[in-house]
């Protein structure tokens, strides 16, 4: 057998009575950054093309599924807190359920490595970043050898994106362009763990993204550690930008984001591409870090304050409805007051509409977790909270400029949180604010709690009322009302009573219209298929996708002239 080959048998539960063999059934828990989301896509779609079935929600959410694939961050000093967290509670779940296998990957996995088997002897599978393709052969050979596997590569033996996936989206997708890192901040755990920075080719990227965009994808997210390094592995330092001109000529392709760059190596071509290309988004996500050039200077961070803020000037010129969003870190060893205050000055100036802020936690195996001078922990938690406070009224503030605007937003597969009492649907604009959005006040019954049958979703309809949007579609309207972080447009009730949001005013006229899309057909053609109510089309490659299946990719391949 060789060492990507399982045996049918060892992918089946017991034959029932009939003669049936039931595929086993699997769940990824992410834990961490979009780079994990889209390496648990890929660890699920190597699971089904082996023949593992996806457990349903309600299977997951009773701890049935046979096997749990944990994908772990190390990042933050609770990452470990979190998996022995789940690990824990996956013990007692394995002790009622003998043939569950439980496997951990990702960040932690590949820093701690056999430590995790000696805390956890109940977890049978450690994989690393660089051998998630070693997924489905070492659950087979553990439960072959009934012996936990701990396999830890030390380079990346497979790329990624080379492998099959499964999209959790039929309207949007992650592409990776790069895996890895060569920058050394003092802080970051990342580089040690996924290696130095390895580059995909232009033409194997685009043909990835022409191939999402053929399942019916509208909107593509470019994934890199630092984006705008992209290229110099292959000696064009100009690639990410011709990159981005590149994405903005694929046919059926409306959105274009990425993340994260780093404001060292961010120049003045990108800023050009992104406001000359029409699908790529208005929007930007720069970390920061912190304001202060002595604490930058300690953190390996190439760049100073005024060098950042002049990106952003930049960046507001030729973009200026541009949002623009950022990571701060409070405490960094050898933070002072005065060194904070630099940062809440930048914080001010940068009008950021919103930050991932972080409380400076040492990562063992990183410059900073040996520095003297670590700030006690009274004086972080004092700061973050200043912080906070300023970021949430500058969030409030440029939430509160965008009232009045006309925005599109695609709409979401999950809904908000109080959608359903407030009668509205949740979807992304342009720039990639959260918005909460009204719809005409005789279809609020669709978007009640979840229909008891698929059959009975409108949604699904063959005559679905044009005013209805699917999640994949794009919905006009104008932004009524405001919060630091999300946005509200009820303009559909132009001249009606408000719907429960504070603040909200209608607006002057009906500001609404829904824009049917690909995505929102690909999207009700898989929900009819897993109903059983039609056949799903949009699979990829020489076999069809199951019916109800997931959107599985392998490497695209490159059209030839």
């Amino acid at each position: 057998m060789s060492s990507n080959t399982l045996p049918r048998d060892a992918l089946t539960q017991n034959p029932s009575d009939t003669g049936h063999e039931t595929p086993r059934t699997y769940v990824v828990r992410t834990l961490g950054c979009q780079m994990n989301v889209h390496d648990s896509e890929h660890m699920s779609g190597m699971l089904e093309q082996a023949g593992y079935s996806r457990a349903t929600p309600e299977a997951a959410s009773r701890d049935e599924a046979d096997i749990v694939v944990i994908n772990t961050c190390a990042v933050r000093e609770n990452a470990a807190t979190r998996l022995y967290g789940n690990l824990g509670q996956l013990a007692g779940v394995k002790s009622r359920r003998p043939g569950m296998q439980i496997a951990v990957g990702g960040c932690l996995a590949q820093k701690d490595r056999s430590t995790i088997v000696e805390r956890a002897p109940w977890v049978d599978v450690v994989f690393g970043t660089h051998n998630l393709d070693a997924l489905p052969v070492l659950l087979e050979r553990a439960r072959h050898n009934e012996a936990a596997q701990v396999e830890i590569a030390e380079s990346l033996q497979v790329f990624p994106s080379t492998l099959p996936t499964r999209r959790e989206s039929v309207y949007a997708g992650w592409v990776s362009i790069s895996v890895g890192c060569n920058n050394t901040c003092t802080f970051c755990i990342v580089p040690h763990l996924r290696g130095k920075e390895r580059d995909r080719r232009p033409g194997q990227v685009l043909a990835e993204v022409e191939a999402l965009v053929a399942q019916g994808a509208i909107e593509v997210t470019l994934l890199g550690q630092n984006v705008n390094s992209y290229g110099v592995e292959f000696g064009d330092r100009g690639a990410f930008a011709h990159l981005l001109r590149a994405c903005g000529q694929i046919d059926g392709l409306e959105r274009v984001r990425f993340t994260s760059p780093h404001p060292a190596a961010f120049t003045d071509d990108v800023i050009e591409a992104m406001a000359q290309t029409p699908n790529v988004m208005p929007q930007l996500h720069m970390p920061l870090q912190a304001g202060s050039d002595r604490i930058l200077r300690a953190m390996r961070r190439s760049y100073r304050s005024d060098k950042f803020l002049g990106i952003l000037d930049r960046v507001r010129a030729a973009m200026p409805e541009a949002a623009i969003t950022t990571d701060l870190i409070v405490g960094f060893p050898g933070e002072t007051e005065e060194d904070f205050r630099e940062t809440l000055r930048v914080v001010e100036a940068s009008r950021f509409a919103s930050a991932f802020t972080f409380q400076y936690s040492p990562r063992p195996g990183t410059p900073a977790a040996t520095l003297d001078d670590q700030v006690p922990k009274e004086v972080v938690q004092e700061r973050y909270e200043r912080l906070m406070a300023l970021q949430d009224s500058v969030s409030a503030s440029e939430s509160a400029r965008q009232v009045g605007r006309t925005v599109e937003v695609l709409v979401a597969e999950g809904a908000g949180r109080k959608d359903g009492a407030t009668h509205r649907l949740t979807g992304r604009a342009q720039d990639n604010r959260l918005v909460h959005l009204a719809v005409p006040a005789h279809l609020t019954y669709a978007l009640r709690d979840e229909p008891t049958a698929p059959v009975d979703d409108p949604r699904l309809s063959e005559s679905i009322d044009p005013e209805l949007p699917r999640p994949g579609d794009v919905v006009t309207v104008q932004v009524t009302g405001s919060a630091p972080y999300h946005l509200v447009a009820d303009s559909v009730l132009a001249g009606e009573q408000p719907v429960g949001h504070d603040g909200v005013t209608p607006a002057a006229g009906r500001v609404y219209a829904v824009r049917r899309t690909r995505s929102g057909d690909a999207w009700a053609a898989r929900e009819r298929a897993r109903a059983g109510l039609g056949d799903d089309s949009h699979s990829h490659g020489d076999a069809a996708a199951p019916a109800g299946g997931p959107v599985v990719l392998g490497m695209p391949v490159l059209r030839r002239s």
